[in-house]
């Protein structure tokens, strides 16, 4: 009996803007590549296929039928403030929007959550007081900052 490879990648249905999303998206991020391309008899991209980091993507030209949502987005984990802010302006270049709590609509409608893992550290924290704060902090932030949430959290109540 030969073992089964079953995969998930999320496939995503854009209108006839796909590989100039493909070719942003492997710009921002330094490890990506195209992996694959299926395109229509005139040359146009039909699908491509993408790996962001090490998570493959699938991306095709569907025509105006459907629009992408931001019920569905891509996270972002990311260590450092510069990483948070060159991947949030790469992404939101040429037409996307900054939202809150670290979230962006790129100029494609692709939404994404860029997310430093000091977030996650200091939500998860103990001190639920402390991670209290931060989260607080979190609520009025449109991109995140480390050092806020950093303070936010180190700061005590008299």
């Amino acid at each position: 009996m030969s073992a089964s490879r079953v995969t998930v990648t999320p496939f995503l249905w854009f209108d006839a803007n796909a590989e100039e999303a493909i070719e942003r998206y492997l710009s921002v991020f330094d490890d990506a590549e195209l992996l694959s391309e299926q395109r229509h008899p005139d040359g146009s991209l039909f699908i491509g296929e993408i790996s962001v980091q090490g998570q493959r993507l699938t991306l095709m030209n569907g025509g105006p039928h459907v629009s992408l949502t931001d019920a569905f987005s891509l996270a972002v984990g990311v260590e450092t403030q510069q990483e948070v802010d060159t991947i949030s302006d790469g992404l939101i270049a040429g037409g996307g929007r900054q939202g809150r709590c670290g979230w962006l609509v790129d100029a494609f409608g692709l939404s994404w959550q860029v997310v430093p893992a000091a977030l996650h550290r200091l939500l998860g924290d103990p001190d639920r007081e402390a991670a209290g704060r931060a989260q607080a902090a979190m609520m009025t932030m449109d991109r995140l900052s480390i050092r806020g949430l950093e303070d936010a959290f180190a700061a005590r109540t008299n």
